[in-house]
């Protein structure tokens, strides 16, 4: 992975093994991407586990991208979408305007996708919106804790696939909170899928007291991680998931010893308010008081080691 110098906005341009184009935040001191590459993680870890080849040819998805970011990951849905005949309806929720704005003047991004594509990310960035023969698109910017509830009016129920790709939740645990998690299980349809690339035992936790049923995401065969990646993510949805494709398969025995250590300690934002300081500081609190086991001894006794990166590993 190649960074660009640091730029007066904070975001440095990033470049991953696959070489799509990708930014490091400066404030959140963690990229926007992991390793393997913007394009390679968006396919892998949020496209590939849509199950997009399940839906008939103009079948109408709604799609909620939490984070949309550079764009990335809904330039790879949007295209998926559109090779399989398929119609969006969907929504994103996003507070800084400056990643996408990046991403369309960079050309190494712009040959990363079709012009179809372009031009509707074009639309997003100038208008807030897209629309085309394959659907429509409305981008609701700021604090996505608020913007939520005014989606949750509208779709509560019968969204087909909730994308989260927030900063991870050691560095923006806003997204993470009990109380956001469980308002995004509201918006799902009852065979919705809601997917991340987190597998933090918290954030798994909350989406299990939402009523969820869970699975691991599936590192592919050869994909470029790191031989210590053990998921690439994690779906979610009200009913449960089909396994067996080398897509999805069920939590293993150490994962599921994980939602019983200290890891699994929720983070909360009951008002919908809360600094990241502060929900992080409660949680410590929480941990410390906790009877559960340690995480620490989780991770001797299944020969795991910590590593930085929050993208890469999120046990803590």
């Amino acid at each position: 992975m190649t960074c660009g110098a640091s730029e007066a906005d904070g975001l440095r341009t990033r470049y991953g093994a696959d070489g799509s184009f990708s930014l490091w935040s400066e404030r959140f001191g963690e990229g926007f991407h992991g390793a393997i590459g913007a394009r390679r993680e968006a396919r892998q870890k949020f496209v590939r586990p849509a199950g997009l080849e399940h839906w008939d040819t103009g079948s109408t998805l709604k799609v909620v991208d939490v984070g949309v970011g550079l764009g990335t990951n809904t330039a790879a849905l949007l295209s998926a979408a559109i090779d399989r005949g398929l119609q969006l309806r969907w929504w994103g929720l996003e507070i800084d305007r400056r990643p996408l704005q990046r991403a369309l003047a960079e050309p190494v991004f712009r040959r990363q996708w079709p012009a179809q594509t372009l031009e509707l990310l074009e639309q997003l960035a100038a208008t807030g919106h897209w629309r085309c023969g394959c659907g429509s698109g409305a981008l609701l910017w700021g604090d996505a804790r608020q913007r939520l509830p005014e989606l949750l009016e509208q779709q509560r129920g019968q969204c087909d696939l909730v994308l989260l790709d927030a900063f991870s939740p050691q560095r923006c645990p806003e997204l993470w909170s009990e109380d956001f998690l469980a308002r995004l299980a509201a918006l799902l349809a009852p065979r919705g899928r809601l997917l991340t690339y987190c597998s933090a035992a918290a954030v798994r936790q909350s989406l299990l007291q939402a009523g969820l049923e869970l699975m691991a995401i599936a590192p592919p065969a050869g994909n470029g991680q790191a031989p210590t990646c053990w998921s690439l993510g994690t779906a979610a949805s009200p009913s449960p998931l089909p396994g067996g494709d080398g897509v999805l398969r069920p939590l293993s025995a150490m994962e599921r010893e994980h939602l019983a250590t200290r890891a699994a300690e929720p983070y909360r934002d009951p008002s919908g308010a809360a600094t990241a300081e502060e929900i992080l500081s409660a949680r410590c609190r929480a941990q410390a008081s906790s009877t559960a086991g340690s995480t620490s001894a989780w991770r001797r006794r299944w020969g795991l080691e910590r590593r930085s990166g929050g993208r890469a590993w999120q046990a803590a």
